[in-house]
């Protein structure tokens, strides 16, 4: 008798507890940091990138920095249609900054690229597009807070309903 109440003490703490739990808490970890591109030196160990504009057009002029580790490895501009090209770049994860645009890189020396590697880098400034996720119905439903309230509480009721049922009322 002492030990269903204590597991229905239990059960109603560790229900308390998920209602007071800020929902971010609970929620899957976000990534560690920007996802890098594979991009192909090409022979002579040469970059070739373009920036674009967020509808597409290319943008001339456009000073262009390659920072490696934090540090600024050297900065250049872009030439017509935005298209810019660097020599004499080791392999190695870089980070390409123009106006209010940037990417991180990884770059592979001429013949070390893996297949999906692409043959450039595209650099998109000005681009006010947010992102954001549609989980679907279900998710949406099954994460609404009504109804992990009814699941937690129809969690709680019926093993007590059952608990209830089988005991014996005493008699007169």
């Amino acid at each position: 008798m002492n030990a269903a109440r204590m597991l229905k003490g239990v059960v109603v703490a560790l229900a308390t507890l998920g209602f007071c739990l800020p929902e971010p808490l609970l929620a899957a970890a976000e990534s560690r940091g920007p996802v890098a591109t594979d991009v192909a030196l090409r022979e002579g160990s040469v970059l070739v990138g373009q920036v674009i504009s967020a509808q597409g057009t290319g943008m001339s002029g456009i000073p262009v920095s390659l920072r490696r580790e934090g540090k600024n490895v050297l900065t250049t501009k872009t030439g017509k249609e935005g298209y810019f090209a660097v020599k004499g770049l080791r392999g190695g994860v870089y980070q390409l900054v123009a106006d209010d645009g940037h990417g991180v890189y990884r770059l592979w020396t001429p013949g070390t690229a893996p297949p999906a590697a692409q043959e450039g880098a595209v650099l998109v400034v000005g681009n006010d597009v947010l992102r954001g996720q549609n989980p679907g119905p279900w998710k949406a439903f099954l994460t609404n807070p009504l109804v992990i309230a009814a699941v937690v509480a129809t969690a709680v009721a019926v093993p007590v309903a059952l608990h209830n049922a089988h005991q014996h009322p005493a008699s007169p």
